[in-house]
Parts: structure tokens; sequence; C-alpha cells
């Protein structure tokens, strides 16, 4: 009755309101009371023929009451008659496209089926290009929001085809109907694309689909603008994907897919859009111009002139500009290229644009000349000079290299066509920027030493103007007045001395004839701390030497005499044992100090005359030379004793030492006013029991002594603590209880002075060739060696006085040199880790030089360290006899004072040991260094060094191709038996040594793949890179063989299992290398699992002799049960790899494939019940965490196979069941270890138990499901099952009464889980 009374309210029209809602009320719209009285009916008699009707006045509806009636559609018609109404919604969408939100709304509330959800999609898709555009976000969400992982890829696909973005029409209307129509098609651009990202954000499925539907397209003509958009919103809707975006991108650029008007129509309106997406377009833009492929950066800067040209406000252009300057500031030639030749275009076609953005270009006058008074260089000159009075450091650092940088080229003299900045000559200003750089930076020393240092490298790279180099040797004049002293006869002249030290001239190379020397003491005194002038004294004495040797020409000889004048450093008396302990906190602090300023001067004295010594020098005579290197020398001995010296004391006394690298974090600058400070940071550099027990307690304490407090107030102070922290060195916690601090402080010292009362008597060894453990942790302050130093390696060798003529006496200064050679190759390779709790960007010695500049330098040293190589060789081999007292005489020589019971001696076997070590790392470094692969003949030459002397064709055995001489497969062949011999000697000597050679040879052979891959993508093009397939494999058998003969080696127990111990990776290498590289990796695993590994491995107290392995001990058996574990899992993914390719072969699988890959995985099954099954004799919980991680992991790579078995179930039905019989040995034991570790909390093994528990489920429900699909005469069923311990006793608490029954069903799985029922398999 109510549906029939309905039409005759059709003809009451009601007022719209200016808001586009009907204004009629609800009282008075009778249609809207009927039809809310048909909204939730409880019961229908005939929903159909209610349905039927309802559907048949829908037709006849106006349209208001149309759109109402079809959105309560799903509260009014029951679920039975769905398809109905999607038939009959769809014939009315044909029919009125403009009804299609209601619709979807309704279509949204229907509880549908999937073939009903599936005819909805399609509807909606159908009716993209029939609706207004103002609907399309309303259906494109609608659409997206219903996608599944079954239709996502042909949704994706429709919406590619029919979804056309609509720009404004161009109609001969009035401007303010353009600007109408333009808003409202540009506003529905913006509904659509965030209806696009919305939808792709919440649906990650889509995205996948949607990069595959785009990497099928092949064709240019099958791409579209919307394609562009697609890939934009995906990109910024997660970090996830960005990655392949940018990729997918770029390879449909260089395909040609996408072309430049396709972008075009992208960005044409994109000032009417949200800003994020002109940062997205920017990111893309700065991707593909950073791209070497001429097309994807000739697409990037299209992009970025679409960009600035379409935003019209001044931020999106600044936005540009700043990623286009980003571009420049790269430093890579084809990206710095490609953004100036941008700033170029944009110059010349929005040159009235970019000069209001001027203040945002820095834009060097060679390539825009400025005519007197520029606006570009007066806002470049003022943002420098704000940047250099910056209270940042960072920002002031930023300064003074654009300040530098701008007087280099302003300053130089071959640019004398250069117009001028300002009122002033060009020079007059360079002077100007120059003094007022000085005067923001005086103060401050790692700020000045950053200024000197750039200054230097300006004068060696510039001729600069007379004017300019007459203000630089001003500035040098006051380097003798402020560091050097005179002195009498070889005599220091008294002098006031800080805190009552006495003074000494330490190492006075030049004897009686030295006029001056080197000021130190009296210069570390607080009074000179605010000017620093010690801490800037290695940088100011470098631009001495730079303007020395630029004034003669090349030499130093004005300034020789420094090399080897005296230091002014404290008493050599103060520094023995006896007469050290009675001194002042303050007196140690000066002393140590001291030392630390000597061994930086001696650092720059190496650095500034090394390059004197060169074959480029041609002005100094080779007597200078020989004299010159003489002092070297010694003066490298000097360093070496100092610095052993102050390692010495700094575990005595730590204290925080002066930064000299302004390149480095900066530093934090000492305090010397506070006798606690020190005592402070030696109880944290030794482990700060004492502040770590009450920091917990106090936190956030902060006292400042008054200038009258005594010793024990002071320790109060927390400033050093702070500074500590912000160094990174200790963990940011609050600082400790003053009371409880300062009695436990009193308390440490005076038991630590009582103990150093005790060994003061005792005379202290301090061996050379161990390493700088405390001196170490701050080494990244030192002033750095640059590579010209290391040709010091290369001198030859002056005996002259000397007490023998052995060159083998030279290894210690040789191990020094080679040290630092090793740090610098840290710095280059690609794979170094940083073993700091910080990472420091410290200038690593070869700052603002090309790598193949420092290739060819090194190139000579080759030789060099082959020849010092051999000698550390023959002594540990030979046990050669050396002088002992070469060290001693020589340190003598140097200068080097005598320390009372202090002796600084160099061992010869552990200088060998050490010697050995850091060459064969630093061979097998530089082998894998990716720059010098592209250098063939440096790398000819580095083989051509570590060449044997004899190259047998029998060491060629088992190669069918035998190298040519001459070849680089010959040469990489010869430095391999090389170390092949050098391996025999190592193993009889060390197991550490032995270890350190075989790790090199797995170096050599991934630099051989390396470079037999850049032979083949370069086809042999040159003759010396000829190499043979064969070779790789052939070296990776002889790899395993080598590891298998270190693992089998008798050596002494403590040196694998103490040394080791803490340093298992060690092992695990090893091991990994014998797995790795021997014949087959299932037989080996499954040979020492099996008979193996439980028989060689002893208990703790009782070491066999006759064990195959020497190197499994209590010690190691961890790592060598993880590593057989990892190695087992990769073994059988290497077979899931092997079934899939066989699968795929058109000519299908042979039965003796077959049979070998299913024995293969029983292999794989028998080595890890084998190694599970163990953890019943053996009680660690590491192996017990190891069991449960790693068979949980095996089980889940097994499960990939099962596909397999279940095809090949009933030809090998047998061998698949004993697979399954015997992994369900080691599941038992799984569930047991996960049982007992959660009764007794060991976490440890709970942690892993969740996942390994999911991995056996699945395998249960597999088995069950290959049972019942395949007739194999098994049974299957599933029952409670007891509660029982490793060694197989049923738990008590948990025992079942029916025991006799229980022994006739041992085939059912046994390892529960407490108090739950679980399910296993018995095959009969």
């Amino acid at each position: 009755m109510l549906l029939e009374k309905l039409p005759e309210f059709f003809d009451v029209d009601p007022l719209v309101s200016a808001r586009g809602s009907y204004s009629l009320h609800l009282d008075e719209d009778v249609a809207r009371l009927i039809l809310n009285q048909l909204r939730w009916l409880d019961f229908l008699v005939d929903s159909e023929a209610f349905a039927e009707k309802l559907l048949q006045v829908l037709t006849i509806c106006p349209h208001h009451l149309k759109k109402e009636i079809i959105g309560s559609l799903p509260e009014i018609v029951g679920d039975q008659n769905n398809k109905t109404l999607v038939n009959s919604l769809q014939q009315m969408l044909q029919e009125d496209s403009s009804i299609i939100v209601p619709v979807l709304d309704s279509f949204s509330n229907l509880n549908l089926d999937d073939l009903l959800q599936e005819q909805v999609i399609m509807i909606a898709l159908s009716c993209i290009r029939t609706i207004d555009t103002e609907h399309i976000p309303y259906l494109l969400r609608f659409v997206l929001l219903s996608a599944k992982a079954s239709n996502a890829r042909r949704i994706i696909s429709q919406i590619r085809e029919q979804l056309k973005f609509v720009e404004a029409p161009h109609l001969p209307t009035s401007q303010h109907s353009k600007s109408k129509e333009k808003s409202i098609v540009d506003n529905s651009k913006a509904l659509i694309l965030d209806a696009l990202r919305s939808s792709l954000h919440f649906n990650n499925i889509l995205c996948m689909e949607l990069l595959k539907e785009l990497k099928s397209l092949e064709e240019a003509r099958e791409h579209k603008v919307v394609d562009i958009w697609l890939l934009t919103l995906v990109f910024m809707n997660g970090e996830s994907l960005r990655k392949s975006v940018e990729k997918l991108f770029k390879k449909k650029i260089i395909e040609g897919c996408l072309q430049d008007h396709m972008f075009d129509q992208c960005i044409l309106s994109i000032k009417d859009l949200p800003k994020d997406y002109l940062a997205t377009f920017l990111s893309l833009s700065a991707y593909l111009l950073a791209c070497k492929e001429q097309r994807a950066q000739e697409v990037g800067v299209h992009i970025y002139i679409l960009l600035f040209e379409e935003s019209s406000d001044a931020f999106s252009r600044q936005e540009v500009l700043g990623a286009l300057l980003t571009h420049v500031g790269s430093g890579v030639c084809h990206e710095v290229s490609a953004a100036l030749d941008t700033v170029v275009k944009l110059a010349s076609r929005k040159s009235q644009e970019l000069t209001s953005l001027s203040s945002h270009l820095t834009v060097s006058g060679q390539s825009f000349p400025q005519p007197y008074g520029c606006s570009i260089a007066n806002e470049i000159l003022m943002i420098l000079r704000k940047q250099i009075n910056n209270s940042d450091l960072l920002y002031k650092k930023m300064g003074l290299i654009g300040v530098l940088k701008i007087v280099s080229y302003i300053a130089d003299t071959n640019n004398v066509s250069l117009p001028p900045l300002s009122h002033r000559s060009n020079y007059e200003e360079a002077v100007e920027l120059l003094k007022l750089s000085l005067d923001s930076c005086k103060q401050l020393p790692l700020p000045l030493i950053l200024f000197y240092e750039e200054l230097v490298t300006t004068l060696q790279n510039r001729s600069l103007h007379p004017a300019v180099m007459e203000w630089v040797g001003k500035q040098v004049l006051e380097f003798e007045s402020i560091y050097l002293s005179d002195i009498d006869s070889g005599n220091l002249i008294v002098q006031d001395m800080p805190y009552g030290l006495e003074g000494e001239l330490w190492m006075n190379l030049d004897g009686d004839i030295s006029p001056v020397c080197l000021n130190i003491v009296p210069l570390v005194s607080p009074l000179f701390r605010s000017s620093s002038p010690l801490q800037i004294l290695p940088t100011k004495f470098v631009l001495l030497s730079v303007v020395e040797r630029i004034a003669n020409q090349g030499s130093l000889g004005g300034i020789d005499a420094l090399l080897g004048c005296p230091f002014n450093l404290p008493s050599s008396k103060l520094l023995s044992g006896i007469l050290w302990q009675p001194l002042t906190v303050k007196q140690k602090q000066i002393c140590i100090l001291s030392l630390y300023y000597a061994a930086n001067w001696i650092r720059e004295l190496l650095n500034v005359f090394s390059t004197q010594v060169g074959n480029e020098c041609e002005t100094i005579s080779q007597a200078t030379k020989e004299d010159i290197v003489l002092k070297l020398l010694k003066r490298l001995r000097n360093l070496v004793f100092i610095e052993y010296l102050l390692d010495n004391f700094l575990k005595q006394h730590p204290i925080l030492l002066p930064d000299f690298c302004p390149h480095s974090d900066l530093s934090p600058v000492v305090e010397f006013d506070s006798v606690g400070d020190l005592e402070k940071i030696s109880q944290h550099l030794k482990g700060g029991e004492i502040l770590s027990r009450n920091q917990k307690k106090h936190k956030g304490k902060s006292l400042t002594p008054s200038a009258s407090s005594n010793a024990e107030e002071k320790l109060k102070q927390p400033t050093l603590v702070d500074v500590w922290r912000k160094a990174r060195s200790i963990p940011s916690q609050g600082t400790p209880d003053e009371d409880a601090s300062v009695a436990s402080l009193k308390t440490k010292q005076s038991a630590s002075e009582e103990s150093h009362a005790e060994k003061s008597n005792m005379p202290l060894d301090i061996e050379i060739s161990a390493p700088l453990k405390c001196l170490d942790a701050q080494k990244h302050k030192f002033r750095p060696l640059p590579v010209d130093c290391l040709s010091i390696l290369a001198c030859p060798e002056n005996n002259q006085s000397s007490c023998c003529a052995d060159p083998s006496a030279e290894l210690p200064l040789h191990l020094y040199l080679l040290r630092d050679l090793h740090k610098k190759l840290d710095l280059l390779s690609p794979t170094r880790k940083q073993t700091l709790a910080r990472s420091f960007s410290a200038p690593s010695g070869f700052m603002g030089m090309k790598l193949t500049e420092f290739f060819s330098r090194i190139r000579s040293l080759f030789l060099y360290l082959r020849r010092n190589f051999d000698r550390a060789v023959h002594i540990l081999g030979e046990g050669a006899e050396i002088c002992q007292e070469h060290w001693i005489t020589q340190s003598s020589l140097a200068a080097n004072p005598e320390i009372v019971n202090t002796c600084v001696s160099a061992s010869p076997i552990l200088t060998s040991v050490s010697v050995f070590k850091e060459t064969v790392l630093c061979f097998g470094k530089m082998l894998n260094l990716p720059d010098l692969l592209k250098e063939n003949s440096t790398l000819l030459d580095l083989l051509k060094a570590f060449q044997p002397t004899e190259i047998s064709e029998c060491l060629f055995q088992g190669m069918q191709l035998i190298p040519s001489p001459g070849s680089m497969d010959y040469l990489y062949s010869g430095a391999y038996f090389f170390l092949e011999s050098v391996f025999d000697v190592a193993i009889n000597f060390s197991f550490t040594l032995a270890s350190e050679v075989l790790l090199t040879l797995e170096s050599m052979v991934t630099s051989m793949h390396t470079f037999l891959t850049k032979c083949l993508s370069e086809n042999g093009k040159d003759p010396h890179t000829r190499f043979s397939k064969e070779i790789i494999p052939f070296f990776r058998n002889k790899l395993g063989s080598y590891a298998h003969k270190l693992l089998t080696h008798k050596c002494d127990r403590d040196d694998v299992g103490g040394s080791l111990k803490t340093k298992g990776e060690m092992i695990q290498k090893i091991l990994r290398l014998y797995l790795g590289n021997c014949q087959s990796a299932s037989d080996t695993l499954n040979d020492l699992a099996s008979s193996i590994f439980p028989q060689d491995l002893p208990s703790a107290n009782t070491m066999e002799d006759g064990s195959t392995f020497p190197s499994l001990c209590p010690a190691t058996m961890s790592v060598w049960y993880r590593v057989m574990h990892e190695e087992n899992i990769s073994a059988l993914n290497n077979l899931v790899k092997e079934i899939s390719q066989l699968e795929k072969s058109r000519g299908g699988a042979k039965v003796e494939d077959i049979q070998r890959l299913l024995n293969k995985i029983l292999q794989s099954v028998n080595v890890v019940v084998t190694l599970v099954n163990m953890c019943r004799n053996n009680d660690k919980v590491s192996i017990h965490a190891v069991a449960v991680k790693y068979g949980g992991k095996f089980i889940d790579t097994f499960l990939k196979v099962f596909d397999f078995l279940e095809a090949r179930f009933q030809m090998h039905k047998d061998l698949i069941l004993s697979l399954i019989k015997e992994l369900q040995k080691a599941t038992k034991t799984i569930q047991t270890l996960c049982s007992e570790a959660k009764g007794s909390k060991q976490t440890a093994i709970t942690g892993k138990i969740p996942m390994t528990k999911r991995a056996m489920e699945r395998f249960l429900f597999h088995v069950k499901a290959l049972l019942c699909k395949t007739p194999s005469g098994c049974s299957f069923w599933m029952g409670n099952l007891k509660h029982k311990d490793l060694m197989g006793q049923v738990v008590s608490s948990q025992a079942y009464l029916d025991d006799q029954s229980d022994e006739t069903n041992e085939n059912l799985a046994e390892a529960i889980a407490e108090d739950q029922p679980m399910n296993d398999v018995s095959p009969e």
C-alpha cells in the first residue's frame, strides 16, 4: 500500500538550497516519510515481490528521490535479492550515469558473494569513461578498495585503459568562465589523484601489481600519461617501494617508453596540486639527473625546467633551485655538468625570474661574468661573512672553506681579466677576506687549523697575487718568536717552567751546532690555553714550509734546522717510576700533553721533509737528500719512542687529548682548572665502576665548585664528564652522587697510589711491536701521515754508525708505517667496519688526492713491502738470529733519552709476527679495492711484487689450460702459489697467522672473480687481461683444501681455545671456507656430523691428542655447531634451486637425477638429525638455542621441496618415507628442548620457540596431506603425547598410567609442549 501511494507525491519538487541540499523539511516530504517506514523491516512475507515492486517504482521516481531510494536499498531489501538489485542498478546506470555515487554506496553496503562482487567491480570499471569527472574519485576509491590479490592486476589494467585526465576546455567564453571551468577541472584532478593515492596507500597488493603490470609493457605505444601519475603515487606512499619505482622510471625512460610530452601533460597544472607533488617530482628528477645514462639525465633536466616554469610562487622555485645546487655540490662530474646545463637553460628562458632569486644561486663568476657591484657577488660575500662569524662551528667551517675558494679564484694571477667584485681590486678584496677569516677564528683552535689547511691547499694549487703572498708571509714571521727558543752550546737556557717542572732538551740531532729548540713545556701552561699556540703549531709549520718552498723553488734549506733541533720537554728523570708517582695531577697532565704535542710536531716534520727525498725534487743535492733521509729515520724512531711512552702514561693516567684534525667531529677542549676532572676521566677510561653504580640512583645533579674549593670538592665538578659524553665515549647518564663518588674516588685513588708505589721500583719493559691500546682510542686526533710520508719505506737503509748491517733490524720502523698504510686502506675499503662507538671522518692522509694518484704513489712501495715481508718470514720460518741490541743502539743514535727503570725494546720475533700479519692484511685489501682493479698497471705491479722465485708447471696440475707467462691469470697464480708457500711457514708457527694467510687467499680468489667479470664485460680489449675461467674453480678447490689442512693441523690448544674463544669469527670463517669450497658440501657435512664431529669433541678436562680436528674443542664447539647448521641449510637451499631448474627444463627430469637429489636431501636430513640429537649429551643453553633456531629454519626450507616429493612419491615411496621418519627424530628432540626451556625459563631459547613451532606444525600438515593424497599403506593419527626429558624419561608430574601400552607405540611422536595435545605422523 505504501509503495502504491508513493507515486502520488512525486509531483512535490523540493527547493534546492544554495549549498545543493534539499530545503524541504522531512515532516513535509511524504515520499521520504514513506521511505523511512520501509527501512529495517523485521519481516517480509514476499521479499522478491516487494523488491520487484520497489524497483518498478524506482524507475519512475524523480531524480532526487531516486538517489535517496538507491542509497537506502541495502536497508530495505534483504540479502536474498542481491542479484536482482545488482542487475537492476546496472541497467539504471546505463540509462543515467549521474546516479553513480548512490549506486556505489549501495554496492558497498550490500553483502555480496564473490561472483556478485566481481560483477559489481566490472560495472564500476565500465562507467569510468561515461560518468562526470567529479564522480570519478568516488568510483576509483570504491574499485580499488574492493581489490583482492585475484583481481588486482585486472583492475589496474582497466584503470590504465579508461582513466584520462581532462585538461581545461578551450572555449570562446569570457575570462571569468575560463578560470572557473579550469578551477573545476583542476580540483577534480586533485581529487582523483587523492583517491588513487589513498587507495594505494591502504593496499600494498595494488602497488606490487601495478609495478608488475608496467614492467610487462614493452611497446612505447602501450604507455600512457596515467602511468607516470600511478608510479608517482606509489613513490609517495612509502619507502619500501621507492627504489623499485626509481629503477622502473629509469628503465622506461631509457627504453623510450616515457617521452617528454607525457611529463609535460603531468606537470602542466602542478601549481594547482598540493606541495608534496612538487617534492615528489623533485626527488624523481634528482635521481634521474644523477644517473650516468644520457637519456635519463635529459629527462631529469626537462623535468627540472618544467617544474620551475610551472611554479608560480617564489617558494616552489627556490625549492627547484636548491635541488639543482645540491647536484652542483655533489662532486660527480656528469651530475654537476647536467645541473649546470639546467641552470644555464633556465637563465636563458627565465632570466627575469632568476634575477629575483639571485640570492639562492651560488654560480661562479667564470660561467656568469658579472660587472662591478653585481647582486650575486654581493649576496655570496654577505653570506660568507655571516658564516665565518657564526657561533656554530659547523657554519664557521663552511664559511672558511667558501672564503678560501673565492680567494683562490679572485687572487689567481692567471685570472687577470676577472672584473672586480667591489670598489677595491680583487687582490685587495682577497686580502680583506683573509684578514676577516683569520680574526674570526683566532680564539678557536680547530677553525684556525682549518683556515691554515685551506690556505696551504690554495698556495699549493694556485699562483696568487704578490700582495696576497706578502700577507701570508707576515703570518709566518711570528713562528720563531712564539715557538722557538735559543740554546747555548746545546744546553737549555734557564727559564721559568710551569708548576715547578724541570725542563730538558730531548732528541737533539744536530748536537752543539743547533741554535734553537722547540719550546713545548712553557706553552702547555694554562696561561696560554685561550690562544692554544701548540694546537696550531703543526699547521702553522706546514704553512711556513709551503711559503719557503715557493720562495726557494721547492727547497726547504731555509728551515732545515727545524728537522734536527731539540725539543724542550719535561726532564726524563721525572718520567721514571720513582719520581713519577709523587708528581701532582697537574704536573702529570703537563708531562703527558708535552709528549703529545711533541709527537704531532714530529709527525709534521716527517710530512714536510719527506717531500724533499723524492725524485721530483731536482733542486736538492744527493748529499743533502741522504742527510735528510738519515734524520727522517731518526725522527721516525723518536716518534715511535714517544708514542709508546705516551701510551704507557695514558694507561696510568688517562686524559682527554686536544684535537689536531678539524675534519673529524669537533672534540672538546681539555679543561685545566680542576684537579678532580682528571681523576673523573681516569675512572671512565678504566671502567667507571663507581660512576656507573651511582648514576642509576642520582640523575641531573650539577655542581659548580668555587675558586677556593680543595681537590676533594673539585672531584664533584661534572664538566669533563659532560664533555666525554659529547664525544660519545660513554652513554648519556646523570652525574653520580657527590658524597658517595668523592669517598669512592678517594678510596680508589689511595689504593691505586699504593699499588703504583709498590711497582715503581720494578723495571718497565715497553714492547714497540704491540699495538697502542690506549693511544689508538684517541689516534684520530693526531696529525695524519700523508701518502708522501710512506716514501720513507722505500728509502735505502743507511747503517753507518750502527752496531750491525742486518737490515732485518729495521723492521720496527717498517711496522709503524705499515700500520699507518693499513689504516689508509681501511678508509678506502668499501667493506670496512667502524670499530669505535662513533664514526670519525678524520683525514686519512690523502685528502684532496685522487685515488689514481694515491695508487701511483704507493706503486714504488710494493717491492719494499715484499722485501721486508721476506725478512719477517725468514725470521719466523728459520728462527734466524738477529741483533738484539740494534734497536737500543739506533735509539741512542736518535737521541732518545734513557729513562730509569724503563726499557723501550723491540722483540725480533714479535716484530716479525706483526710485520707478517700487517703485510698480509694490506695485500689482501689492496687486491679488492674496486678502483685498483680498474688500474691494470698498478695491479700488475702489485702482483709482480709478490711472485715466487720460480713457478713450476707441476703447480698447475689439474688444469687443462695453463696460463701463459706475463698474463694476468699467470700473475694471479704466481701470487697465489707464493702465499701457499707462506702458509706452510705460518701454520707451523701460529694458528692465527695461518688463518690470516688463508683469508688473504680467499681475498685473492674474490679479486680473481671480480677481475674476470670486468674482463668479460670489456671483451678482452687489453692483452694483459686474458683470463682463464678455469682458474677460479681450480683455486677454490685449493682454498678448501688449505682450510681443511688448517682445521686438521695439530696446534697448541691454547692458541685455538684461548685466543679464538673470544674471537670465534676466525674459526667461523675458516670452517665456512672449508665447507664452501670442498667438492661436495653435503657429503662433507654428512661425514662431519656422523663420524668426526661427535668423536673429536673432547671434554673440558681431557684433551685427546689424536683428534682429527684439533681446532674443535669446548671453546669453539658453539661456533662449529652453528656454522654446520647454517651450511647445511645453505646446501638444502642449493638443492631447492637445483630442483626448480630441473622442473623447468623442457626434457623433464631423469630418474638418475631425481634419485641423486633425493639422496642429497636425505644427507641434509641426517645432518640436522645428528646435530639436534647432540643436545641430549650437551647441556649448554647456547647449543640448545642454536638447535631450536636452525632446526625450525631447516624445516621451513625442507617444506619448499614437498611438492617435488609429492610428485615423485609413487616412484620413490620408500626413500621419501625414510626422509620423513628420519626428520621426525629431530622434531621430537626439538619439541623436548622447547618444553624444557619453557619450564626452566631459558630466555635464550624461548624467543625462538614460536617460529620453530609454526614450522613443525606446517610440516605436520604437509605430511598429513601427502599421506592422504597418495596411497602409501601408511596410517596417520593424532593423539596426546607424553612429556619426556632429553634422556627419554617421562616427567613424573605428567606420566601416564598405561606405561605398558606406551612402549608399544614408540613410533608415535613423543616430544610435546607442556599440556598441549600435539599431532604427529607414524608411517607403518
